[in-house]
């Protein structure tokens, strides 16, 4: 009878349930569940419907029974930074708000009346981004502070989906690590930080190694679904599962991984919190076996995502990606990094106004907006690679391309073009791999994650693209 292990994927504009097994050795997926999600206006804020998303992760469980294919494990891993509050009787307080939410605007200054924006990177080591959950708490605090003063735990995204599973109150270490408010010399949240910020500190329950197991699903749970299994707390922060099924057969690899965001990073032993990696927006997230992801948040593939919805999806990414190829010589690129694309009202107006005020032919057709986009990546891909080589001191001779970025052949190419590394492309489903090896992991099922890598390098397709001449 096989052993099933069930990853629950949550992304920002879709979920997943991927079950695994193994057979012949190789780690074996199979989709049973899939869903879309996105963020709703609730209250003039930019809001997650919680309750809808984990009827989702109930529908997909309940269809693994269907399937005769009851996991005996099963992880939830999430987008980072977003939180529940809940009370005593564990009940949520308020709405979810998502990390899109315009309400941390201005919210950094006040931060940093508080303790300086050098100083806070120093003792937490991760990049300022505004919408950090530093910033919602503070945020929060201003507008409802009487949510904070109800509350009795806070839960990220995940820890809140495990809690309607189990019942039980737990915070994963690399999802809470995304908050800004973790020191990475304890591994635990920052209490005097805490402190300083007049945030309540009972909210914040210890932080667990990834790879905990949790418990079985609830009796309400267990009724409802028709089996019960054991939650892992998995790598919970998506990319840290990314960055936990890199296939590298080296302990020193620089990965992206390519999704909504593309994060571009290495995995290191120590945290690197100088003013130089500041100054780059360098951040050390956790991952598996309190490891740092040394990375840096690019834009990513939001943008073209955003383009394709704009022109009401009638291209594929294939699509696109091909006509893109087509226009390769359009000369024109845009900084990803600009907060302008952060989450404009129309990218494709926000992509041509770019180049206009730049000076540069202005692009009209898919392909000439698709390429100026893959490039414009690519390039910026090249920058940060030099940054993080300058600063760890290393080169690294490959890139490791994972996620559903990885299926974008010309801009696998462009990236090994512009960087003159090998780019090796693939698996696409890393996030979810990296949630079950996690879940594999905890139970003894493999015995240590350069025998997981190893595994998953065998159990994929790997593409490789080497730099042109």
């Amino acid at each position: 009878m096989e052993k099933y292990f069930l990853a629950v994927d949550i992304g920002a504009s879709s979920g997943r349930h991927i079950l695994s097994h193994m057979e012949d050795g190789k780690i074996v997926l199979e989709e049973v569940f899939r869903f879309e999600n996105g963020m709703t206006e609730i209250d003039g804020h930019k809001c997650w419907d919680s309750e809808l998303l984990f009827s989702h992760i109930k529908e997909g469980m309940k269809k693994c029974a269907e399937l005769g294919k009851i996991p005996c494990y099963m992880g939830i891993d999430t987008w980072g930074v977003d939180y529940v509050l809940v009370d005593r009787e564990g009940k949520r307080i308020g709405n979810a708000v998502g990390y899109r939410d315009d309400r941390t605007t201005g919210i950094d200054r006040e931060v940093y009346q508080i303790i300086p924006e050098k100083e806070l990177y120093a003792r937490t080591g991760i990049a300022k981004q505004v919408f950090n959950t530093i910033y919602q708490l503070v945020a929060l605090k201003k507008e409802n502070p009487e949510q904070l003063l109800a509350a009795e735990t806070l839960l990220l995204s995940p820890d809140y989906y495990n809690f309607l599973l189990t019942g039980k109150c737990a915070s994963e270490y690399t999802i809470a690590s995304t908050s800004q408010l973790v020191s990475p010399e304890t591994k635990d949240w920052d209490y005097e930080l805490i402190r300083m910020l007049g945030l309540p500190e009972k909210i914040f329950t210890p932080l667990q190694k990834p790879g905990t197991i949790l418990g079985g699903l609830s009796d309400a749970l267990k009724a409802e679904i028709g089996y019960d299994c054991q939650v892992v707390m998995v790598t919970s922060h998506d990319t840290a599962s990314a960055v936990l099924a890199v296939p590298s057969k080296t302990a020193d690899f620089a990965y992206i991984s390519s999704g909504t965001w593309s994060l571009l990073g290495v995995e290191l032993e120590n945290a690197i919190c100088n003013e130089q990696s500041r100054e780059a927006n360098f951040t050390n997230e956790g991952g598996y076996d309190y490891k740092y992801r040394f990375l840096k948040n690019i834009m990513g593939l939001w943008m073209i995502q955003s383009v394709r919805n704009e022109m009401n999806k009638a291209y594929s990414f294939a699509q696109l990606c091909a006509m893109a190829e087509e226009v390769k010589d359009f000369p024109s690129r845009v900084d990803v990094d600009e907060h302008r694309f952060f989450a404009p009202d129309s990218m494709i107006e926000e992509i041509r106004n770019a180049c206009r005020e730049s000076g540069q032919p202005v692009p009209e057709t898919p392909g000439e907006l698709a390429t100026v986009v893959y490039q414009s990546l690519a390039d910026c891909y090249k920058k940060s690679l030099r940054n993080l080589e300058a600063m760890t001191g290393k080169t690294y001779p490959a890139v490791n391309i994972v996620g559903g970025g990885a299926n974008a052949d010309y801009l696998n190419q462009l990236t090994a073009n512009a960087t003159g590394k090998t780019v090796y492309a693939g698996p696409t489903e890393a996030t979810a791999i990296g949630n079950i090896v996690c879940q594999m992991l905890a139970c003894g099922d493999l015995p240590s994650v350069a025998e997981a890598r190893a595994c998953i390098f065998d159990s994929f397709a790997v593409k490789t693209f080497t730099p042109e001449e």
